[in-house]
């Protein structure tokens, strides 16, 4: 789920334990409250130390992300904003930019010098993660809301299968966020019209799914709508007149409004939109968009490499991985080519199954399997549970092979594993162990619920949204399998080199078609070339690349810092090192920056090391 309001999103999610949410009646009201106390707090009105000032300011900004952007409170767990969504308008994210600058203001006033450790630390993230979000208002993200990976026609019913239904209140949220449906439609449609006037859209190919991801919405029967079907089984602590009241409403409003209102978007992507819709897919044919792709390139990888820089290191990584996946064809005793290989493994049945449940079965399996391994390399483990789930089906075909969903202890929701079961003859068997690894455990799930669990940091740092953390660990996680019992057969060896590659190519492929003059089929060619995937998978990932520029580049640029820094500290330990500290230290903080991330883990080494000892003064 992606929340617009965002200039400010996950980065800017602030919390201290003392905080006191805000009440949601009167949103303008709280609005000026909040004015006033950051004037004060800029003024430094009471006379506060740096270290109180930055824990204000860390409160103050954390009422305001719940208030501008409640959705936040649903996906954290908090009790408050449900029955709200984020003000989509364009006006809104005028005034959330204006807001941003005073923030940025704001935290410049404190001084830095005073503050020691993690108040040290966390301003300085702070730092970087609000000025990232201030360089990136001088792009026109803003006119690009909808894609075939999400948009308001996709996440609303995400958000609303996320929200708790255990009483009478939640059913009441449940209502009011479907009643505001039609706004969030409206204000997307403003964006939407505005991003066509500047010559700002997705490339036209991308958005052939999302005419028919609109009408997945409305079905002729309105209770099969994913929209729904939170309202279809109510417990018995909602009393019956309850029930058929909230029912008649959700209807009426589904019938009389929401409907129509997707009939409208989807007559304006159908015959206006897309039809006049950007045939270029390189971010640099954007306004202002070599320097666009520049700083996505920083912001996901949290480095200052080019994207040539990043483009050689792919090459060298391909061929690399490459060389590998060769040795594996040749120890698996198949005689044939590499291209032969692969083609075996796209097109031979027993890699596949014709069972949707089979397969969930499957992943289910490995996961319980990676569980119990996890307390041989890891000291910590997290509290929240996850389950498998399928991919909903209004958005399987559009989406990739699977993600990860945080839960949430506090809302009573366990993480979630997606897996895609559209065509089941593009799932193969041999892709399930890797797979299962990076988005479960000890993959995201294991990162992102322990980073949750951080109760001693703020919540800016418990939900850090540092890409190249966190994908990084989930490629590096892949990794783990052999030592976790995993890739014993070499097609499940192979398939975790074809995960490595993919990532691989993701440097190569990004930045190419980005900044380098590729063609989209030319990316795709490559990606054949050099994987096992199948072509609708891998067509799928190459749209994914473009319309989300730059954020695939996280991946391998992260996993390598963190195989570096294994590899520096098992050198430097020697039989010190202990595999269960060196991934405590690495997720012990929270998501960071690679930089950052290396700091912790150079300090984590010295500490284990102990002093130097002097040698003993010559006897004369």
């Amino acid at each position: 789920m992606r929340f617009r309001i965002s200039l400010l999103v996950l980065s800017l999610l602030l919390i201290c334990a003392s905080v006191t949410l805000a009440d949601d009646n009167g949103i303008e009201a709280q609005r000026a409250a909040l004015q006033e106390r950051s004037d004060k707090l800029h003024e430094n009105a009471d006379g506060l130390g740096s270290a109180e000032r930055l824990a204000s300011f860390i409160e103050l900004y954390f009422e305001y992300v719940l208030l501008e952007a409640p959705e936040m409170a649903t996906f954290m767990g908090l009790p408050t904003g449900h029955d709200r969504w984020s003000d989509q308008s364009l006006e809104s994210q005028a005034r959330a930019e204006a807001d941003l600058l005073k923030a940025r203001d704001i935290l410049k006033s404190i001084d830095r010098e005073p503050l020691q450790g993690q108040d040290r630390l966390n301003y300085d993230l702070l730092t970087d993660m609000i000025g990232q979000q201030v360089a990136s208002t001088q792009f026109d993200g803003k006119y690009l809301p909808v894609n075939q990976m999400g948009g308001v026609q996709q996440d609303p019913a995400r958000m609303m299968g996320m929200m708790p239904r255990r009483n009478v209140q939640d059913f009441e949220n449940l209502l009011a966020r479907l009643q505001g449906v039609p706004k969030l439609i409206h204000d997307n449609l403003e964006s939407l019209e505005k991003g066509l006037e500047k010559g700002v859209t997705p490339p036209k190919v991308t958005l052939r799914d999302v005419p028919q991801q609109i009408l997945n919405q409305i079905p002729e029967d309105p209770w099969q709508s994913p929209l729904l079907r939170g309202f279809a089984n109510m417990p018995e602590s909602v009393s019956a007149a309850d029930q058929e009241r909230i029912r008649t409403a959700a209807h009426k409003s589904f019938t009389e409004e929401i409907a129509p209102a997707y009939k409208r978007l989807h007559a304006f992507m159908s015959e206006t939109y897309i039809p006049q819709s950007r045939e270029s897919i390189a971010t640099k044919d954007l306004p202002n968009g070599e320097e666009w792709y520049a700083f996505r390139a920083r912001q996901s990888t949290t480095t200052d490499m080019t994207p040539q820089e990043i483009h050689d290191i792919g090459l060298s990584e391909v061929k690399r991985i490459r060389a590998e996946m060769e040795k594996v064809i040749a120890e698996s005793g198949f005689e044939g080519s590499f291209d032969e290989f692969t083609e075996f493994l796209r097109t031979d049945p027993q890699f596949y199954f014709t069972d949707a449940e089979e397969l969930l079965a499957a992943y289910r399996d490995i996961s319980k399997r990676a569980d119990a391994e996890l307390p041989k390399l890891f000291g910590v483990l997290p509290r929240t549970p996850y389950g498998v789930v399928p991919v909903p089906e209004y958005a399987e075909k559009s989406q990739t092979t699977a993600y990860y969903q945080p839960g949430s202890m506090e809302m009573g929701r366990a993480g979630n594993f997606f897996a895609n079961t559209y065509a089941l003859d593009t799932r193969p068997k041999w892709e399930m162990e890797a797979l299962t690894l990076h988005e479960a455990v000890p993959g995201h799930h294991l990162q992102i619920a322990l980073g949750q669990e951080l109760e001693d940091m703020p919540f800016f740092r418990r939900m850090s949204p540092y890409t190249a953390y966190v994908e990084g660990w989930g490629l590096y996680a892949e990794s783990l399998g052999e030592e976790m019992g995993f890739y014993k057969d070499p097609y499940s060896k192979f398939g975790q080199l074809t995960y490595e590659m993919w990532r691989a190519i993701r440097l190569v492929v990004d930045t190419g078609m980005h900044t380098l003059g590729w063609s989209r089929q030319q990316a795709i060619d490559f990606f054949l070339a050099n994987t096992g995937k199948q072509e609708h998978d891998i067509i799928v990932e190459v749209d994914r690349y473009i319309v989300w520029p730059g954020q695939a580049l996280a991946y391998k640029i992260g996993e390598l810092k963190i195989k570096e820094l294994r590899a520096l500290a098992e050198k430097e330990l020697g039989e010190k090192f202990d595999i269960r500290a060196f991934h405590d230290t690495v997720l012990g903080n929270g998501a960071v920056p690679l930089a950052v991330l290396e700091i912790q883990v150079r300090e984590w080494i010295t500490s284990v090391k102990g002093p130097e000892v002097a040698p003993p003064n010559p006897v004369g």
